[in-house]
């Protein structure tokens, strides 16, 4: 537990001196493909507004909007650009073309559950957008799962800390 005390101190910071803004920052980042620390800045949204340092639901809703706007950004880079550099860059990843003909038919079939669970699996999260976009899922279906996947990882992360703080202080303490 000491690696999640010692993350929140690291962003904590930041969000309680930027606010609703560096959430969406983190948030939107992370969605769009970046290494940041999404759920630990919800944690910290949290643990800053139980204490009354922000707004949890100005917060959350800035959380929001950077996963949903996020992720929409990385599904456009997919679908304009990504699938042939999926298939140039690929074996980087060992992405062969059989496996990306694979995980295209699995995002047929499967696609709006899959961009709802990828929210809650990190590395996923950040490459949910871009490999949607460049499978060529749907516009619409995609945002719909993300828009729940968005709303629902929100919510686990940032309200489920908040309403057990007094839970997560006997770890701090």
């Amino acid at each position: 537990m000491h690696w999640m005390q010692d993350g929140l101190a690291l962003i904590e910071p930041y969000i309680a001196a930027y606010g609703s803004f560096a959430i969406f920052v983190i948030i939107y980042f992370e969605a769009l493909g970046a290494p940041l620390p999404g759920e630990s800045a919800l944690v910290a949204i949290a643990a800053l507004a139980t204490k009354g340092d922000i707004n949890l639901v100005h917060a959350l809703f800035a959380a929001f909007c950077g996963a949903v706007l996020g992720d929409s950004t990385g599904y456009a880079i997919g679908h304009f650009g990504g699938r042939p550099l999926l298939l140039r860059f690929g074996h980087y990843i060992k992405l062969t073309p059989e496996r990306l003909t694979r995980i295209e038919t699995m995002f047929r079939v499967h696609g709006a559950w899959i961009v709802m669970g990828a929210r809650f699996v990190n590395v996923l999260r950040q490459l949910n957008g871009l490999v949607a976009g460049a499978v060529a899922m749907p516009w619409p279906r995609f945002l719909v799962a993300n828009t729940i996947g968005a709303a629902a990882w929100v919510l686990v992360w940032g309200v489920g800390p908040y309403l057990a703080v007094d839970w997560f202080k006997e770890f701090f303490n």
